[in-house]
């Protein structure tokens, strides 16, 4: 129960005092009047800050980082809080209360729900991390993330693929192709796959009519997975395959298969959250939509049910620890919390610091463009709400939502396809562009994988191998 009480201390260490401030009756109000429209663009120094740390501490202050990073994330959240606060007041502690409390969260009990579950299934058999078995793994994790989210289908694959790679020595490239097209590309059907989607989906856009990014998705895929068979298989003739060789066969077993059921409850609850209207509730000056509330109190008990059913032999067998989702939980609270501003500054559009930029963007490229860059360093699920808002204001000025987005979803296709292929594709180009790449980051390096450092990832794979592709991507369909 350690790693609960850890997650029950952030809870309380960063929600509760600014709820304790946050029932002001002026509260929503103030925040509503647009503060994105007052904070300058050196406002989002603490959020770049706290990137710094994640890049470069590891690398160089190696040790410290290790024993005190929830320290460092801490500083950054209070280097941005305390004058956030002392210069606005009632609407700062509103806005830091309204992102730990409806974002933070609902994202953290997601996760942790996900790890909790997915954790308890362990896959083992006598996959022996050739190219073709690994470059299976990362098709079959591809499919279904668009179905169980890249969050599950990223927890629910990364241990048996590690497991097959065991022996070898090289093994980080596999893991950075898995974050590719497991936790990000492979989620881009469905609402269920990635959250810009499934806010696209609240927004009014049909659940099935994310099937226009199929083209889209299946290039990307193919470019991928061909890419990485060839990357692997010349790494592969380089390992000594003596201890493999020595290793008796195991046939194919799933352990704890019953958390299948929990997995399923936990799609349904978040299909259901989407689907079913249940109306609002004010919690001390935070509105709050009940099914989201319901949605959380289900992920909890499926969480709860999992570690009380499964067996610990079980999580043992699957190499199953607390560490990546602690670290995730402790790092994710500091940067939600600095990223306020930078969110602030896009939600107030033409009207913000980063007005030049909500004017420029007019064309299905820049869309493209524009929501990935920022979605590469921002939360990809408000960057994507922003461009989304900013096309429905754009091509249907002063229209309903309802009706201005079913124009959209049929006069403007390509600009929506890049909006969302952007938002979700994009995830992928840093550790920080989509909540599952840094856990399966933090499961490899638990694991034993030397993966590379934030700039590493970007320099040696990212840049190269992704942005080139995506400017492929931007000639042929946008």
């Amino acid at each position: 129960m350690r790693p609960v009480m850890h997650l029950l201390l952030i809870v309380i260490t960063l929600v509760f005092p600014a709820l304790s401030f946050a029932d002001s009756p002026d509260n929503m109000a103030a925040a509503q009047a647009g503060i994105g429209a007052l904070l300058p663009l050196w406002s989002a120094i603490p959020f770049a800050g706290i990137l710094l740390s994640i890049a470069l501490m590891p690398l160089f202050m190696s040790r410290f980082w290790h024993n005190h990073f929830p320290k460092v994330s801490a500083f950054w959240a209070l280097a941005f809080a305390v004058p956030f606060v002392f210069f606005f007041r009632d609407v700062a502690v509103y806005e830091i209360a309204h992102i730990l409390v409806v974002d933070y969260l609902p994202f953290i009990i997601l996760l942790w729900a996900l790890f909790t579950v997915s954790g308890g299934i362990c896959i083992k058999g006598s996959f022996k991390g050739s190219p073709a078995v690994n470059t299976m793994i990362l098709l079959i994790g591809t499919i279904i993330a668009s179905f169980i989210g890249t969050t599950g289908a990223s927890v629910l694959m990364i241990r048996p693929l590690l497991r097959s790679n065991a022996w070898r020595v090289h093994k980080a490239h596999t893991v950075v192709f898995f974050i590719f097209l497991v936790s990000n590309i492979g989620g881009s059907l469905t609402p269920l796959g990635d959250p810009p989607l499934f806010l696209g989906f609240l927004h009014g856009v049909p659940f099935f009519w994310t099937l226009h990014l199929l083209p889209q998705m299946a290039f990307a895929g193919i470019i991928l997975l061909t890419l990485y068979f060839v990357v692997d298989s010349y790494y592969f003739r380089k390992e000594s395959r003596i201890a493999v060789s020595d290793t008796p066969p195991e046939p194919l077993s799933v352990g704890g298969s019953y958390n299948f059921i929990f997995l399923a409850g936990i799609i349904g609850a978040v299909l259901m959250s989407g689907m079913v209207e249940m109306g609002e509730v004010s919690l001390l000056g935070i509105h709050q939509n009940v099914g989201n509330l319901v949605k959380d109190a289900i992920l909890i008990v499926m969480g709860i049910l999992s570690l009380i059913v499964t067996p610990r032999v079980v999580r043992k067998s699957n190499d199953f620890s607390w560490a990546p989702i602690l670290e995730v939980a402790y790092l994710f609270a500091g940067i939600f919390v600095t990223i306020i501003p930078a969110l602030a500054i896009l939600k107030a559009g033409e009207h913000g610091a980063l007005a030049w930029l909500i004017k420029a963007v007019d064309q299905p490229a820049h869309y493209f463009w524009a929501t990935g860059l920022l979605s590469s360093f921002l939360d990809n699920a408000p960057t994507y709400l922003t461009f989304f808002n900013s096309a429905l204001g754009k091509f249907y000025p002063g229209m309903p939502e309802a009706q201005a987005v079913a124009g959209l979803i049929v006069e403007k296709v390509p600009s929506l396809v890049a909006i969302s292929a952007g938002a979700v594709f994009m995830g992928a180009n840093t550790y920080i562009g989509n909540a599952p790449n840094f856990m399966v980051k933090s499961i490899a390096e638990e694991a034993g994988v030397n993966m590379p450092s934030f700039f590493g990832y970007m320099f040696k794979y990212s840049i190269p191998i992704l942005v080139v592709l995506f400017v492929l991507m931007t000639i042929i369909f946008y």
